[in-house]
């Protein structure tokens, strides 16, 4: 595919996955920021999985290239060489996550000799399989499918560590966006029945949790951490995923599946986070996560594992709710602590979304994003 005439330009994203996700939204938050001055071609890894089409605007020059090379498969050079003349053409490739590491090898390989466009990769974290520890393979591949990337993009303090230390990046590739969202869309109470297949009843409370239904996310840890609230209290995991099943028979294990909803995946986050009143997360491994930054700026009190830089990202009130990673015994009792107290809650989602709009809206993030696009192409603005 090329680019177009007159200057526009057209970029090139190979995701990991397009389910609906934070940096799925993140994504299409700055496409639809950049408007229609900017054309975007989308390949996934995985290529059924494509939710995340329906946040972008109607209207917009965004396109989903049929017959693109699949982006993960065994290594060999002729797969590889396959990948990079499908690359050919665009202004900017930006690839994401593991999932799109062998079109940044392709790149690495034959972006000279094919006079491909500038790369940027986005790492936002990592999967189950290595949520504990990273894998020493996969480590070296980063750091030699990396070596011509115009910049790397992370959202936390320990992604910026771990390139840095074990991918060895060189400082000058390396940039920092923590993540943001459009704040001022938050704190605004939905209709009941906003989301689908669930409706908040008069006297229900709910705990919350937007995630993809990943292993990763550990959700039945959080179903688990849940059982002992009170019977009031309802437990609404927002997302889809391939862990529907093994969440649901943990409910139904524990005898409250009459308490815990999956609504499924839902277009604008601030419908769900209207609903909650409170916020939860149990993920093996997280770095910045987005969700927590809706939940925050919803004015939601949050209890989680202090992965990422969860810590760090909510308001020294909320502190004492972030929990050693792991602990499922401590979650519970954050929960249960902040669920007895209305009256703490309210003070903690008050300071926590003070804390939000002054730091996390996303009109900061998407500048720093178009700044460094704007570096790699040699321009001075971008679009």
């Amino acid at each position: 595919m090329k680019a177009k005439p007159g200057g526009r330009l057209h970029l090139l994203h190979l995701h990991s996955t397009f389910d609906a996700g934070g940096k799925e939204r993140r994504s299409t938050s700055l496409i639809n920021r950049f408007g229609k001055a900017v054309d975007h071609s989308i390949v996934s890894a995985q290529p059924g999985a494509m939710e995340a089409r329906t946040q972008i605007d109607a209207g917009l020059p965004v396109y989903f290239p049929f017959g693109f090379p699949p982006l993960a498969g065994r290594f060999g050079v002729r797969r590889l060489q396959t990948l990079a003349r499908a690359m050919k053409g665009f202004d900017l490739i930006l690839t994401y996550n593991w999932g799109a590491m062998d079109a940044a090898m392709a790149h690495a390989l034959f972006a000279p000799s094919m006079g491909l466009a500038p790369l940027i990769h986005h790492e936002d974290g990592f999967n189950a399989d290595e949520a504990v520890k990273l894998k020493a393979a996969r480590n070296w591949y980063r750091r030699v499918a990396l070596a011509r990337a115009s910049a790397l993009i992370v959202p936390s303090r320990q992604l910026e560590r771990v390139a840095l230390e074990v991918w060895h990046q060189p400082p000058t590739r390396m940039q920092r966006i923590g993540n943001g969202i459009p704040v001022k869309a938050y704190g605004k109470k939905p209709r009941a029945d906003a989301l689908p297949r669930v409706i908040k009843r008069p006297g229900e409370k709910w705990l919350g949790t937007l995630a993809g239904l990943r292993p990763v996310k550990a959700l039945p840890r959080l179903v688990r951490a849940f059982q002992g609230l009170p019977e009031e209290w309802q437990l609404v995991i927002v997302g889809e995923g391939p862990e529907r099943e093994s969440i649901m028979a943990e409910a139904a294990r524990l005898e409250i599946g009459h308490r815990v909803h999956l609504p499924g995946h839902v277009a604008q986050p601030a419908d769900a986070t209207g609903l909650f009143d409170l916020f939860a997360l149990s993920s093996d491994s997280e770095q910045f996560p987005l969700s927590v930054v809706e939940a925050m700026a919803a004015g939601l009190a949050v209890a989680s594992p202090a992965v990422g830089d969860v810590a760090d990202i909510v308001s020294p009130e909320n502190a004492p709710f972030i929990v050693p990673p792991g602990d499922e015994a401590a979650l519970a009792a954050a929960l249960l602590r902040l669920v007895q107290d209305e009256a703490l809650r309210r003070r903690i989602g008050a300071a926590n979304q003070v804390r939000a709009r002054a730091e996390f809206d996303e009109a900061a993030m998407a500048a720093r994003h178009a700044a460094i696009y704007a570096a790699a192409l040699g321009r001075s603005s971008f679009p």
